[in-house]
């Protein structure tokens, strides 16, 4: 037995089974990482292009952040909110320097998950209405509400769902109805809004909350003129917007520190984690000071705001500021959008390539019908993975590849990665 099958035979023995790591029985076990690389225990390398889910911004072990991040742990470690440190108050300052609009006070937690868990709680108490709005096909996180959020079945588990959250039609133009134009499919979904409003609520709700381009779902791009429709329908109804900027933030989608920048609206609140300090595990949320003000009461977060976490993310966050890595982003997102679109000129079955800068996917259907092909999404991720590529997935069906290296790769590793997935995407071919 290999030294990769006795630790996965002693992960199965121990972990819960829900957790199910990628590539069926035969996943990667890490071994160690550096920059663009990932080797697993048998001494394999591996071109890593999902960077732990969209978290490794910029790169495994980045020699700059490690060190920032040594030097803290020297320092000092822990301190929960009960005491203030410096740092904690650099990384609010930095958050807010770089947000827009009027976003200004901060709350710090440990994942994406809590950071949108006190985005909603926030909302609520700052409106004092309960109802929710947001999209099918999001990923919201793991907690009861988040997970009442989350509109994928799987992903919705325990049984105990929040009553006041109410999920609309998503913009997902490729799986609209057929024959509608992306400004009808706009259309259509300001309609169900308007009417989910009108039926379902006593027209009264507490925020409407989206991800500018929904993670899990299958890196969905709406329509330019969405959020700009939504918003004032929003706030009409005396809500706030959320944008949820777990995958989204800190450069990924190009030119922006933000997604929901591309789209020109102002968001209430935002929610940050993962890239955000590079791995260590963090979440943010940020807002106005009025709605951070109705927070009334105590509430502490233990390891939010933790001194090595918040020298982790300034070090990231000011990383990608001294490279212009959301600039990179923008160049190399291009580069690789481009290469992608050869691809599916050649292979039938990429139904869609869709993304924005380092954000980029392909849609798997079934040529004929254009049915979601998970099958063939499974059989590719595993093919790129035994030529030394690591890949993501997602969508409600499983069938949409997920492709985001960290923010300064270079034209050299996009080239790298795109013979991999052409070759792999030959494996496939049936």
């Amino acid at each position: 037995m290999s030294a990769a099958d006795t630790i996965l035979e002693r992960y199965q023995a121990v972990m819960f089974p829900a957790a199910v790591p990628y590539h069926g029985d035969a996943p990667v076990v890490v071994d160690r990482a550096q920059d663009q690389y990932v080797w697993d225990i048998e001494g394999n390398r591996y071109l890593d292009f999902f960077g732990g889910v969209l978290t490794v911004s910029v790169g495994h072990c980045n020699a700059e952040v490690t060190e920032r991040t040594i030097e803290q742990l020297k320092k000092v470690q822990h301190t929960s909110t009960i005491y203030i440190n410096e740092i904690m108050v650099q990384v609010a300052e930095k958050v807010a320097e770089l947000a827009p609009g009027r976003l200004q006070k901060c709350y710090f937690t440990s994942t994406g998950t809590e950071a949108n868990e006190t985005a909603i709680m926030a909302a609520r108490m700052y409106t004092g209405n309960p109802t929710v709005i947001t999209l099918r096909h999001a990923y919201s996180g793991r907690s009861m509400t988040a997970m009442s959020l989350t509109a994928h079945g799987a992903w919705r588990l325990g049984g105990v769902i929040d009553p006041y959250i109410r999920h609309v039609r998503n913009p997902y133009t490729f799986r609209a109805p057929a024959g509608l134009t992306p400004e009808q499919v706009v259309d259509l979904c300001v309609q169900d809004l308007e009417e989910t409003l009108a039926t379902v609520t006593d027209g009264k709700i507490a925020a409407f909350m989206a991800e500018p381009i929904q993670g899990v779902g299958g890196f969905i791009v709406p329509p330019a003129d969405y959020f700009q429709r939504v918003a004032p329908i929003v706030r009409a109804a005396g809500g706030v917007f959320i944008a949820d900027e777990v995958q989204t933030g800190w450069g990924r989608t190009g030119d922006k520190w933000f997604g929901i920048e591309h789209w020109g609206v102002e968001p209430d609140i935002m929610t940050f984690a993962k890239g955000m300090a590079n791995g260590s595990p963090i979440g943010c949320t940020i807002t106005t000071p009025e709605i951070a003000d109705a927070v009334k009461g105590l509430t502490f977060a233990t390891f939010g705001g933790n001194p090595v976490t918040m020298a982790t993310a300034l070090a990231t966050i000011e990383y990608i500021e001294k490279h212009d890595l959301k600039g990179n982003a923008a160049v190399q997102g291009a580069h690789l959008r481009s290469k992608l679109e050869e691809l599916q000129a050649e292979f039938p079955f990429i139904g869609e390539v869709r993304g924005m800068g380092l954000m980029q996917a392909l849609e798997f259907v079934h040529p004929e019908t254009n049915d979601p092909d998970a099958a063939r999404t499974n059989a590719f991720l595993n093919a790129a993975k035994s030529r030394g590529l690591l890949l993501g997935k997602g969508g409600l069906y499983g069938n949409v590849v997920r492709i985001s290296p960290h923010l300064n790769t270079t034209a050299e590793d996009i080239n790298a990665a795109c013979e991999i997935i052409a070759a792999a995407l030959g494996d496939v071919r049936g």
